[in-house]
């Protein structure tokens, strides 16, 4: 085979590079090239048009809600709460020894424009009658008087086994002194200041207690007349104030007796109305 016979070699074809859409835009033909968006890196953008006008829509009202609550006075300063309660334990104080002032002042016109009518002298003399078991009137006699107290010891000092909850007294510990000297017999009671009936209750507001809107630390004193021999057996058999005397030797919890040969009660000044309940007829 001579050389002018021999075949020339393949001729390889330079394969033209993939456009792109910047070419094609370059080149003015975006429409005739096909490519798909690359995927965006991004989080979707909030629409910020329409939130922000809500934003400060409702900061606006809280802004007119807070002023309208405010009054002009400081929100804060409500948030001092042993504050608050000394001084609604002050106001019930007060609208108390008013309350007395007009009571003695009813009672006396009651007598001296005594009622003529005999409906109204029945009612009168059935109050009376009433007057003494309801304690609406003084009452004077022999009393025991319980003392409670807390512990006079940090909770770091406690043996094992016992907590800071177990040098206080709590409500638990008033009532049971306070159930014992009923059902022994006692004739009138006393908590603190205050004149005690059938329907008053003592309550835990935090180490303090609370009864008939006052409020009170300790130590506590609980003052009932009667029969001084008998109630101080009735403490002496009731289960409640001996597991109180069990923490009185364990942890120091105080607890003292006290008679009176002679002593007076004020009358009940409260309100004897019920709000959650009503009597059975």
């Amino acid at each position: 085979m001579t050389d002018a016979e021999q075949p020339e070699p393949p001729v390889h074809a330079e394969q033209p590079e993939p456009a792109t859409v910047d070419d094609a835009i370059d080149a003015g033909d975006a429409n005739d090239v096909e490519a798909s968006p690359a995927p965006s890196r991004r989080r979707p953008r909030l629409t910020w048009g329409l939130v922000v006008p809500v934003v400060m829509a409702s900061a606006g009202v809280m802004f007119a809600m807070s002023f309208q609550t405010a009054q002009g006075r400081d929100l804060r300063a409500d948030r001092d709460l042993p504050q608050l309660i000394m001084e609604g334990d002050s106001r019930v104080a007060e609208k108390a020894s008013v309350l007395d002032g007009l009571e003695k002042e009813v009672e006396a016109l009651s007598k001296t424009n005594a009622p003529t009518d005999e409906h109204l002298s029945s009612l009168t003399r059935a109050a009376d009658e009433l007057a003494a078991p309801a304690a609406t009137t003084k009452v004077r006699g022999a009393a025991l008087e319980v003392t409670l107290d807390d512990a006079k010891r940090t909770a770091d000092s406690l043996p094992d086994g016992f907590t800071a909850d177990d040098i206080v007294v709590h409500q638990q510990d008033v009532q049971a002194v306070v159930n014992a000297l009923w059902t022994s017999g006692a004739e009138a009671m006393m908590i603190q200041d205050q004149r005690v009936i059938s329907t008053s209750a003592v309550r835990c507001v935090g180490n303090t207690l609370i009864l008939q809107g006052r409020v009170y630390a300790p130590p506590y004193r609980i003052t009932a007349i009667g029969d001084i021999d008998r109630m101080q057996q009735g403490l002496d058999a009731d289960a409640s104030v001996n597991i109180y005397k069990q923490y009185v030797d364990a942890v120091g919890l105080g607890y003292a007796l006290h008679t009176h040969n002679s002593i007076e009660f004020p009358a009940y000044s409260g309100s004897v109305d019920f709000q959650y309940a009503s009597p059975i007829r």
